[in-house]
């Protein structure tokens, strides 16, 4: 059997995190992409042997529900090799970003940290409370 993709969408983290968690431990395939989209949506990756995938999507879609709101599920077989690369892309595209983002971070934190010099215009002068 030829190479196949998985997708489990969910509405929230804690179901994903539960399909995700069966769908490896059910079958033979390998987790790609666990990707948080707006609004709580929450999609799930996975690849392997056609048979495997089908077999861990289904194990996936059960256990989302049990914890979670299971919106959606897909099974890719024989997935062109063009694809794939696609979906791996996307990951180390969102994987820039954080690094970028983490890099504005730690800049702007180095300015907030920084002491502001003393000059003789601005000094606080202490006063003696009336009582």
């Amino acid at each position: 059997m030829g190479k196949a993709i998985g997708m489990i969408e969910t509405k929230g983290f804690i179901g994903s995190i539960e399909a995700a968690d069966t769908m490896l431990k059910s079958s033979d395939v390998r987790l790609v992409k666990h990707e948080q989209i707006d609004a709580g949506l929450v999609t799930v990756v996975i690849e392997g042997d056609v048979g495997a995938v089908k077999a861990a999507v289904e194990a996936g879609e059960i256990a989302a529900t049990r914890v979670g709101e299971l919106i959606a599920s897909h099974v890719i077989p024989n997935l062109d090799d063009s694809m794939s690369k696609l979906i791996l892309s996307k990951v180390e595209i969102g994987e820039k970003k954080i690094q970028k983002k983490n890099a504005r971070v730690e800049s702007v934190q180095k300015q907030v940290n920084k002491p502001i010099p003393a000059d003789e215009d601005h000094k606080i002068e202490k006063t003696k409370k009336p009582y």
